[in-house]
């Protein structure tokens, strides 16, 4: 069996230039309304998806390769899309669910 992937979307902040990467359907809270996101050197971090998608640009690939190289490093095995569907973020509040329920 393969090993499982993670959805991924690749953006650039206007501002400064560096490049974030949202993880869709990964929650980052108890109830599944932010993602997680992840940044150079390991910063992992709860984002608002639809909050970071309107404060960037989607990233070319060129810029998303040194960010998606380093995210492979560390076990990452990644699935690039250009955005997240409705489905996606039903997954995420679903998984948020689950993690809710063993803890009870």
């Amino acid at each position: 069996m393969g090993e499982e992937t993670t959805l991924v979307v690749f953006r650039r902040w206007r501002d400064s230039g560096d490049t974030t990467a949202l993880f869709p359907a990964i929650p980052s809270d108890i109830d599944g309304w932010f993602c997680l996101s992840c940044e150079h050197g390991g910063q992992h971090g709860g984002a608002d998806y639809c909050g970071v998608v309107a404060a960037t640009r989607p990233a070319t690939d060129e810029e998303a390769a040194s960010l998606a190289e380093e995210l492979a490093r560390i076990g990452y095995r990644l699935q690039p899309i250009k955005r997240a569907s409705r489905r996606t973020h039903e997954a995420r509040r679903a998984a948020a669910r689950a993690i809710r329920a063993r803890r009870l």
